[in-house]
């Protein structure tokens, strides 16, 4: 294992300070130093907070800022953050107006979630919660009850923060990430495995002439471990999967995130992205948003993960309402 860390044990918390450093016009630490929080006194607005397992940056910190996220719960890497953390950024980011928990499908951010809200509520903070789920590959897997949240979770991030800054109530909030959920699909592959530090080495074996076709953010399995194919082919099958899922219809409008799972060139994903503009329009969808890049990755992952959202005039509204965050600015 060849990486740039000092000691195993101590990647997460080096990785928060030089975070903070860097970006210290956007976000702090909060009390503890264990969540990362918008610069700032709260304002008067409900509060969103996310988490999950570290080395999938720039989720979740990455999108703390204006439009997006007020709080992220970061745990060590791929392991979900604690309860205690969850309550301390749900306390120290909230605004008087309630706090909503967006969170990816697994069981361990799940589970501490739930048990963080029912903290906070006993202490008479108000607080609503949405599960993402929008990943295809699979139905259960060894990490997950239920499909697993991924890139889906970014783009509700984006739209209900927004909904959020425009001063929406709780409900509202709820309800435009609910939203996102029933109309965003998502499926990844991957051509390497992840080496998590605290392991040093691969998570997972895959020779070189095969790719794992619907793998997860953290290396778990998905559908078939497959021959590798050509950039058209590895599209073709991984678009159609998540367009007869919903099903995406001929005449919808999309908005794409197109995402790298952290070692993946952007030449690349860029390339996969012109094989992906030609099976939509085959198909007769509409691309009238796109994001190209790395939104939420796996460590040092090649390979990428497609999502899709169904766009109407809300939700493309709430895509453009600006946003400044680490990783994800426009508009302001």
């Amino acid at each position: 294992m060849k990486k740039l860390i000092n000691a195993a044990e101590n990647v997460v918390p080096e990785f928060l300070g030089g975070f903070v450093r860097a970006h210290g016009d956007l976000v702090r630490l909060s009390s503890s130093g264990k969540a990362l929080l918008r610069a700032g006194a709260p304002g008067p607005k409900v509060a969103l907070i996310s988490g999950g397992g570290s080395g999938h940056e720039p989720l979740h910190g990455g999108y703390v800022g204006y439009g997006m996220l007020d709080g992220a719960c970061p745990g060590e890497v791929f392991t979900s953050p604690t309860p205690d953390q969850i309550c301390e950024a749900a306390r120290e980011a909230s605004g008087g107006r309630g706090v909503l928990f967006l969170v990816k499908n697994y069981t361990g951010d799940v589970l501490n979630f739930e048990l963080a809200a029912e903290l906070l509520a006993a202490e008479g903070l108000d607080v609503a919660q949405v599960v993402m789920d929008d990943d295809v590959a699979v139905t259960n897997s060894a990490f997950t009850a239920g499909r697993r949240g991924v890139g889906g979770t970014v783009l509700a991030e984006k739209i209900a923060g927004a909904l959020a800054e425009q001063g929406g109530s709780l409900a509202d909030v709820r309800w435009a990430c609910e939203d996102v959920k029933r109309h965003v699909r998502s499926m990844g592959m991957a051509l390497t495995s992840c080496t998590v530090p605290a392991v040093g080495k691969p998570t997972f074996d895959l020779p070189e002439d095969a790719m794992e076709f619907g793998v997860g953010i953290h290396g778990e399995r998905g559908r078939q471990r497959l021959p590798l194919e050509c950039a058209a082919e590895i599209v073709a099958r991984m678009a159609s999967a998540v367009v007869d899922d919903l099903p995406f219809l001929p005449g919808d409008e999309v908005g794409v995130l197109l995402n790298g799972m952290g070692g993946t060139p952007l030449m690349e994903l860029y390339l996969v992205y012109r094989e992906l503009g030609a099976f939509l329009d085959h198909r007769g969808i509409q691309i009238g948003r796109q994001l190209v890049g790395n939104y939420i990755t796996s460590l040092d992952m090649q390979g990428f993960s497609l999502t899709l959202l169904k766009l109407d005039a809300r939700r493309k509204a709430l895509w453009d309402f600006p946003v400044h965050t680490p990783a994800l600015r426009w508009g302001r």
